[in-house]
């Protein structure tokens, strides 16, 4: 894959941590529906409606690396088990699951799609985000990523997440522009040492370098197997 390099107008970002003291507030949505939904969805719709919620219309990216999948571990256990599956829970255990129930709760019926590519699900979505945006901007594009640690039943994790949630609503009028880029390593097994001088600091997951970038207005990265991923911030907004 070529290396890849893009800009997206920020007009407005939210997160939520990994760890939070309180619950987050989601009385936007339903008491019946609100009961059903996983820690994920919660999360997730948190920071989408922090973006969204003067906006009638957007088109939502939809990321995560593992999605509902506790949900779907609680599933499959069930059915070992010989226990009924709710039809509820079986619903609510697909990927684009949260897209659903914001677009009801919004009466909005604007396009979603939903991602995940491994480690480097974030990246790929910011990239999936701007491409939206740039082919049609008239209508603002709201990119939420959202993820927990896998159940320890499936073992050790590779680059596993830290869990959390953020979304980032791409528009007119943007506080700033987050320049990304993806440039592929020569050697999948280079070391982080041989980044290049004044790449911005090393972290450990996609989220963290991107959230510490926001935040700080300061460059994140992150090095995967095959390629390096770059996050920098433009106060500018030409």
């Amino acid at each position: 894959m070529p290396d890849l390099h893009w800009t997206i107008p920020v007009a407005r970002w939210s997160s939520w941590p990994a760890v939070a003291a309180a619950a987050p507030d989601i009385g936007f949505i339903e008491p019946m529906v609100r009961r059903r939904l996983s820690t994920l969805s919660r999360i997730a719709l948190k920071v989408a409606h922090d973006c969204v919620a003067d906006r009638p219309n957007v088109r939502i990216v939809f990321a995560s690396r593992h999605g509902e999948l506790r949900r779907t571990t609680d599933i499959l256990r069930n059915i070992s088990a010989g226990e009924p599956v709710s039809p509820t829970a079986f619903s609510l255990s697909v990927l684009n699951a949260m897209t659903g129930v914001f677009g009801i709760s919004r009466g909005d019926r604007t396009a979603a799609s939903a991602l995940s590519a491994g480690a480097e699900t974030l990246g790929y979505a910011l990239l999936e985000a701007h491409a939206q945006y740039a082919t049609d901007t008239s209508t603002p594009v709201l990119l939420v990523y959202a993820d927990e640690p896998a159940d320890p039943g499936y073992g050790t994790i590779e680059e596993e997440v830290q869990g959390g949630a953020v979304a980032i609503l791409l528009d007119e009028a943007p506080v700033g522009r987050l320049s990304c880029s993806r440039t592929a390593v020569d050697d999948g097994n280079a070391s982080p040492e041989a980044s290049p001088e004044g790449a911005g600091t090393l972290f450990a997951t996609q989220s963290q370098a991107v959230h510490h970038c926001l935040d700080t207005r300061a460059a994140a990265q992150w090095r995967g197997e095959y390629a390096v991923w770059e996050w920098s911030w433009d106060e500018g907004v030409a």
